[in-house]
């Protein structure tokens, strides 16, 4: 594949009249796993994101070949760009490897962003590979210290791919592995399609959330197969019309809305579903967690045929959200309300309570709906009661526990 691209005056785009693929090895990249090729690849980004594609049957199309590794410092692919186009990735993309390759100019939040881009799709059978190990054993991180606890000292560790204020966004097939952090996250974006995604790192490894969605709307995420050491799928403030399907989520802590109402803040969060998806050996289910202090809303959450595996915590709303041991009630909070729980089945771990509903002493939970949940225990004796505190709702059908403990709305106007 060779490209050719015609003359165009300077500060023109492009006008590319070749195959309509871009090989980042004829921009200079090796692939040998030890040369930085971030200079090849930026130099492929802006010849086809200038690039006007006069072939409409085609996409443009640039190539990450098979067989090879290509190394990446933290690099920003800005936008918007001519054309719709595809980002192919068949071999392996990897950053320096740990805190002390990364270049001391270089900003340790992030690792590849992909910044106000349109009509996207990333796909591709290669690997991200994050190489996070030595950024999880940073002593700041959790558990490094004596008894559990944490060391002073520099913390920041980078998100392996991020999006930011992109629109029309699809990610398939992509393999992700041992993130430094966030594997992907998704920050003020509009319609996005995230399908057949394995993203794996050790259940020990901190802060390695699947994926993170924040002010971002109009998301489908179905297929996915996620096992990590954080949340499997987090949801911040911001988002609506969420659905996600078919997703298996091993180790780690489930599927969480929030944290929410952190400092003080206003959160918001609507429509947003789960469905049809296996959790297993989590130290969470499907949980909402929110601070107290905070205020706004979570309203309209469906969660629908779920099937939990020795979980610890498989239903939890928890208002009381909290790092330390050393954080205050307050008056204010992020009402939660019109959450439907149904067909969740299968075991927990006896420790906790498999249904735990702790909602704020001033903004209680309302108009949440528990049908056909049958939830016993991987071994030892069965938990008989849920626990609840100052939530309204009410069961639909018998329950397993059952959750006796909802108050009636009825009975209370508010």
């Amino acid at each position: 594949m060779h490209l050719s691209l015609s003359p165009s005056p300077s500060n023109a785009p492009y006008v590319y009249d070749g195959d309509g693929t871009y090989d980042v090895r004829e921009f200079g990249a090796i692939g040998d796993g030890v040369k930085d090729d971030t200079n090849a690849f930026k130099k492929a980004w802006d010849c086809i994101c200038q690039s006007h594609n006069q072939n409409q049957t085609h996409l443009p199309i640039l190539i990450v070949p098979h067989g090879y590794t290509f190394i990446l410092q933290s690099t920003i692919f800005t936008g918007p760009c001519e054309s719709p186009l595809i980002f192919q990735v068949d071999g392996t993309l990897m950053p320096p490897d740990g805190p002390k390759s990364w270049p001391k100019n270089n900003k340790k939040h992030r690792w590849l962003v992909f910044y106000r881009i349109n009509n996207m799709t990333i796909k591709g059978r290669g690997l991200i590979d994050g190489r996070g190990q030595q950024w999880w054993d940073l002593p700041c991180k959790p558990h490094k210290g004596p008894h559990g606890s944490t060391l002073p000292g520099p913390c920041d560790s980078p998100v392996a791919i991020t999006f930011l204020k992109c629109t029309n966004l699809s990610l398939q097939e992509l393999k992700i592995k041992d993130s430094p952090n966030f594997n992907l996250r998704f920050d003020s974006c509009i319609s996005v399609r995230i399908e057949s995604i394995s993203i794996v790192a050790p259940a020990s490894s901190p802060n390695t959330d699947g994926i993170h969605i924040e002010n971002t709307n109009d998301v489908q995420i179905y297929n996915l197969f996620i096992s990590n050491g954080d949340d499997c799928v987090s949801v911040g403030t911001g988002c609506y019309n969420v659905d996600m399907k078919n997703i298996t989520c091993l180790q780690g802590h489930g599927i969480s809305i929030g944290s929410l109402g952190k400092h003080n803040s206003g959160a918001w969060v609507s429509n947003i579903t789960v469905r049809d998806t296996t959790i297993k050996q989590t130290k969470n289910g499907v949980r909402i967690k929110t601070w107290q202090g905070g205020y706004g809303a979570v309203i309209g959450v469906k969660y629908d045929n779920i099937l939990m595996e020795n979980v610890r915590n498989p239903i939890i709303i928890d208002q009381f959200y909290c790092l330390t041991k050393h954080c205050l009630n307050h008056t204010s909070g992020v009402m939660v309300s019109g959450v439907e729980y149904r067909n969740i089945k299968g075991t927990y771990d006896v420790r906790s309570p498999p249904v735990h509903f702790g909602c704020s002493d001033s903004v209680p939970c309302r108009n949440i709906s528990l049908a056909e949940v049958e939830l016993l225990p991987v071994e030892g004796q069965m938990v008989l009661d849920a626990f609840c505190w100052n939530v309204y709702g009410q069961m639909e059908t018998m329950t397993i526990p059952p959750v006796y403990c909802l108050l009636d709305e009825t009975k209370n106007k508010f």
